[in-house]
């Protein structure tokens, strides 16, 4: 069995992760930058101010894309690049260098995937109140606007917002992500509905302004559970466990259903409004009519999640404790395979969306031998493992669009710095070369043969 047909194999990346340049060319600070520099912030103090160097190496990078036979490329626009202070004036040099490399995958038959906003807030914009302002969904709105005018006619598919869950609450609840603040619950429940409100205003845009009728998704992220066993009762208590509104908000901020309920349902889980009281946001008329815009696709980012099985508890399950022995990747996530199964095939089943994996990965030891190459056996397998549960679902009719690698390069890991290497191509910072890793070639031959290399 192989893929379907149109089905997108890409590779995925960030503005700030990877581009540098973060001081050129009209560009002004975004939060990330601010919060990088700040001692200790980091891990070692790394920062991004020339990453990949992206900026100046796009074209190499492509090449790269082609090379390994890159189907399409889901990037992100750094808003404070196109619009320094937010809003305003718009720096024509950083539209300049979207549009070059829009060109650039464009002539390498490479599809564009653009995400809009990837956690880089326009500092002018945070100092004005930042996703807490009520304001906020108008800038973004804007921003929007300028992308979709400048370069719409050359995408096809847009992600709205990129794991919203994090860039609010990491960073707005356990203050380890830019702007490293803490704030109470009530705030991030309101600078969520924001968001979503900002969301909704970008589809609306987009719809409008892009010339040809665009694909538009939106990407949160979360732990997908997965039944212990196959017993009916297992399946339903981890599903019940994937969309459980929890009753205290901590590292694994606003679940799913805090996105997808109000975008494709048109309303907050009931059980939000029990757990959180009167920390909820403040709803406007028309807010849950503009939030729930329709969408082409379900967007997901998915790394792992937890075994669970069926108790006779309040909940109505369990998580199972991992043993010493669990297998785990270099960040200490653990390898949990089935989640690109049963986390596809739960979200279709309640949201009737194709499927789209807009990030997974593995990060890794890596190191170049001394034959000069990148030798990732760990990542090559855990990726098997996950790819062939994803194949999986689709067998068992689960519609599925497209799946992006997290990442093409090796990047800023944000507070994790330069030392978690995702990428499929090595990046040696000092000297800026690129190594294609061993897993670059397997790769190349997964989407070669549409998947079905895979067990």
């Amino acid at each position: 069995m192989s893929f379907p047909h149109e089905f997108l194999w890409g590779v995925a990346t960030s503005a700030f992760q990877i581009e540098g340049a973060v001081a050129e060319a009209g560009r002004k600070p975004s939060i990330w930058d601010s919060f990088s520099h700040q001692p200790g912030a980091i891990f070692e103090n790394h920062h991004a101010d020339i990453a990949c160097n992206h900026y100046h190496l796009y074209k190499q990078d492509v090449a790269l894309m082609k090379q390994l036979g890159i189907k399409a490329y889901r990037f992100s626009v750094s808003w404070s690049r196109v619009l320094p202070e937010g809003v305003g004036p718009v720096n024509p040099q950083g539209i300049r260098f979207y549009q070059q490399l829009l060109d650039e995958l464009i002539a390498a038959g490479i599809e564009p995937v653009l995400t809009l906003y990837h956690w880089d807030l326009p500092e002018a914009l945070y100092l004005r109140g930042g996703w807490r302002s009520p304001e906020s969904p108008v800038w973004f709105e804007e921003f929007a606007r300028v992308v979709a005018l400048h370069l719409g006619s050359r995408v096809k598919c847009f992600i709205t917002f990129n794991e919203p869950n994090c860039f609010l609450g990491v960073a707005h609840l356990v203050g380890k992500h830019a702007p490293g603040i803490r704030l109470p619950v009530r705030d991030v429940l309101q600078m969520s509905h924001h968001v979503l409100l900002a969301h909704g205003r970008a589809v609306k845009v987009l719809r409008e302004l892009v010339p040809a009728r665009c694909k538009i998704g939106f990407a949160p992220t979360g732990p997908m559970h997965y039944p212990k066993s196959g017993s009916a009762a297992d399946i339903e208590a981890a599903r019940a466990a994937t969309f459980s509104i929890a009753k205290s908000i901590g590292f694994d901020a606003l679940n799913v259903r805090m996105w997808y309920d109000p975008i494709f349902l048109g309303e907050y889980p009931p059980e939000a409004f029990v757990a959180y009281g009167g920390s909820m946001p403040t709803i406007e008329r028309g807010d849950m009519e503009l939030i729930s815009q329709p969408l082409d696709f379900l967007g997901q980012n998915i790394y792992n999640g937890h075994a669970v099985e069926a108790r006779s508890n309040t909940d109505g399950f369990a998580f199972i404790e991992r043993s010493f022995a669990h297998p785990r990747v270099l960040n200490n996530w653990p390898i949990t395979p089935e989640s690109l199964y049963w986390g596809p095939r739960f979200l279709y089943e309640r949201y009737g969306k194709p499927i789209m994996i807009t990030e997974n990965g593995v990060p890794t030891h890596d190191l170049v031998s001394l034959d000069g190459q990148v030798r990732d056996p760990a990542r090559i397998d855990c990726l098997t493992r996950y790819l062939s549960e994803y194949k999986r679902a689709a067998a068992d009719g689960v519609e599925v669009m497209g799946y992006f690698l997290w990442s093409l390069l090796d990047n800023f890991e944000w507070a994790l710095g330069y030392p978690m290497r995702f990428g499929l191509v090595f990046v040696d910072y000092d000297t800026q070369r690129r190594i294609c890793k061993d897993s670059a070639e397997w790769y190349r031959h997964v989407i070669a043969t549409n998947g079905t290399c895979l067990p």
